[in-house]
């Protein structure tokens, strides 16, 4: 029998204020706090309730034979703890059905994986704790940010003891091979890989209410028609799709919910498929064969690759500029420094800076709260020129601090100064 793994992906960035040159070295307030809430909220009511609400009653109504999966990235949490804690809870009441597969992620929705091993290990470790210590749930499966890939990422996180991962099943890395298919990650091992179909997921995902698109309007029916069509000996149609597809990205008078509302009941009675968790499909499937990825695959734009994080010289610069802070920030300890760290990592400031044309470029001005490319990365270099005077000074007085500490305790040590002797202010330093 084959199986159905349906993804969600739910992310939302700490995005910027409008931070000037003047604001550097006088102002530490980088994130817009207004416009960070209103659109936690506006999503919310379009978005995460109603499809919450929606899933919730088919996971129930279906007792276990209905499942699905999602990866919920640290800020995204962040967001709703301190925004819109009603969405937490109805994703909290989602994972007490026992029905739904929460999956581990780096905690900023980062680049981490391409720029420091280190960082990617402490986004990972950070979000794993977060997702038990908020849903009492241990990740079994791991997806990168935007399903970014290749053979070296994949070894960093079967290292970190994970069973498998997703990815694009992109066609320049199938060339013949079908999506539908668990693979073995390269060199073989025993870590598994999951391909994204992307073209039924795109049906849903992006044109599902256009009417341009010559299959519009697409009815459940139609759906499983296609499903249909696939060999039977396909093990897994992996489904994964950005959750606000449904009622933010389809809006809601698009159908998009009544899609999802009657696609289990025609599954159940018009095919052979079940649903499955992705690390059910993992331990349920024999790969079928070696998946060689060795340049980096993701499933953003036409290219499927990071050119639209790093496709142009502004978000090269930037990102180089970010991580060239790695080492100084292995020495801060100051919590607010380290929290703004991670939320300047997330992948979207530097997908605001692509300067691509046609059909992405489209997608990227839709998500971009910018003007233009260049006005973003000139803010976001802003922002970056404070923080790192920030975590300059910082280090400087942890280090004066500390050496005063340590020329103390060695005068203690050589019995120059004894305990009793040290003035009270001086004690309390110690």
């Amino acid at each position: 029998m084959s199986a159905i793994c349906f993804y969600f992906q739910v992310h939302q960035p700490f995005r910027l204020r409008p931070y000037r040159f003047f604001d550097v070295g006088r102002s530490h307030n980088y994130f817009d706090e207004d416009m960070n809430s209103s659109i936690i909220k506006k999503v919310a009511e379009k978005c995460y309730l109603p499809a919450n609400e929606l899933l919730y009653d088919l996971l129930t109504h279906y007792k276990g034979d209905f499942k699905v999966s999602f990866s919920i990235s640290g800020t995204a949490l962040d967001q709703f703890e301190k925004y819109a804690p009603e969405v937490l809870a109805s994703f909290q009441k989602l994972v007490d059905t026992s029905h739904v597969e929460l999956l581990a992620e780096t905690y900023a929705h980062s680049l981490a994986s391409v720029a420091s091993k280190k960082e990617f290990r402490t986004q990972v470790r950070q979000h794993v704790k977060k997702i038990y210590s908020t849903f009492g749930q241990h990740p079994k499966v791991f997806r990168n940010t935007e399903l970014i890939y290749n053979d070296a990422i994949a070894h960093q996180v079967a290292e970190m003891g994970f069973k498998g991962m997703l990815t694009e099943g992109a066609d320049r890395v199938l060339a013949y091979k079908s999506p539908n298919y668990v693979y073995r990650a390269h060199p073989a091992s025993d870590f598994g890989v999951l391909l994204k179909n992307y073209k039924l997921s795109d049906d849903i995902a992006f044109r599902f209410s256009d009417q341009s698109w010559s299959q519009w309007p697409l009815s459940v029916d139609k759906y499983i028609q296609w499903l249909n069509r696939l060999p039977k000996q396909h093990q897994v149609v992996n489904l994964f799709m950005d959750y606000e597809t449904f009622g933010e990205h389809q809006w809601a008078d698009s159908g998009i919910f009544r899609f999802l509302q009657e696609l289990p009941a025609h599954v159940f009675s018009s095919s052979d498929y079940a649903f499955i968790h992705p690390s059910e499909a993992l331990e349920s499937f024999e790969p079928i064969d070696i998946l060689s990825v060795p340049e980096t695959i993701s499933w953003a734009d036409e290219a499927r690759d990071l050119s639209a994080w790093l496709g142009n010289n502004l978000q090269k610069d930037a990102f180089d500029s970010l991580y060239k802070l790695r080492k100084k920030i292995r020495k801060c300890d100051d919590q607010e420094i380290l929290r703004d760290w991670q939320y300047l990592q997330a992948s979207d400031h530097f997908y605001y800076m692509s300067t691509k044309d046609f059909a992405d470029g489209q997608v990227h001005k839709y998500f971009s709260p910018y003007p233009s490319p260049y006005l973003a990365f000139i803010n976001y270099m802003n922002v970056l020129s404070d923080f790192e005077i920030r975590l300059s000074r910082h280090l400087q007085t942890r280090a004066r601090s500390i050496k005063h500490n340590q020329l103390i305790k060695k005068l203690i040590r050589d019995e120059r100064l004894s305990t009793e002797k040290v003035p009270v202010k001086i004690r309390e330093v110690i």
